[in-house]
């Protein structure tokens, strides 16, 4: 498959970038700094757009099969909320624009519900510095629910997933839609590299057309 990455030089975006690419499909890889594109093949095209310009953007995603959307404007952008619902709306209108019938948007575990009108983001366990970010993601979800063109997914990491878990490939996860996965410990827990395998799969195989899932061990 053609597939742009959006995001292709952050923690999700770099494993993600690596997956697709072992499994043969070729990336154009979007980044604000496509200099540091770590994997450089015949597979990976880097490409700097501003993806606030959204006619620039639907110009770069025209004849891809998938766009998978990586971004994050940085945890500690101080204006993190503002640009990730910019940038995650001009995503959207650029893929359909572009007649992109495929995004995927990696969001965060914020949303999921761990009770019964209770999403994580709102328990008194999470942390503060996330907020603003897990804010925006849950937010977006709800436009991305809203709509009817794309064959859009949203992929919730576990509650766990940061550099200390990264290192890890297993090739296995277990998934669900609103709730989080939890293991035998009761963590929900999962690397890096088997979120970007849970992506990829999804990206080839369309399970979750237009849903919200999260995947962890």
């Amino acid at each position: 498959m053609k597939i742009t990455l959006i995001g292709a030089t952050g923690f999700v975006g770099t494993a993600l970038l690596k997956e697709l690419t072992d499994r043969g499909h070729t990336v154009k890889a979007i980044s604000r700094h496509p200099e540091k594109i770590a994997l450089k093949n015949d597979l990976v095209h880097g490409e700097h757009v501003d993806i606030l310009d959204t006619a620039a953007l639907t110009i770069a995603l025209k004849g891809q099969d998938a766009v998978i959307s990586a971004y994050n404007p940085g945890w500690t952008n101080p204006d993190i909320y503002n640009e990730f619902i910019r940038g995650a709306n001009s995503i959207q209108q650029a893929t359909r624009e572009a007649g992109v019938k495929r995004l995927i948007v990696i969001g965060g575990a914020g949303s999921l519900f761990v009770a019964p009108g209770l999403q994580l983001i709102d328990t008194p366990q999470f942390p503060e510095e996330y907020k603003p970010g897990a804010s925006a993601a849950r937010d977006y979800l709800d436009t991305l629910r809203k709509e009817e063109v794309l064959e859009w997914t949203f992929i919730s990491p576990a509650i766990e997933m940061h550099p200390g878990t990264s290192g890890t490939r297993k090739g296995e996860y277990r998934t669900a839609l609103e709730n989080p996965v939890f293991d035998e410990n009761n963590r929900s827990i999962i690397s890096v590299e088997d979120l970007a395998v849970a992506t990829a799969d999804e990206v080839e195989q369309g399970r979750h057309i237009r849903q919200r899932f999260t995947a962890a061990y």
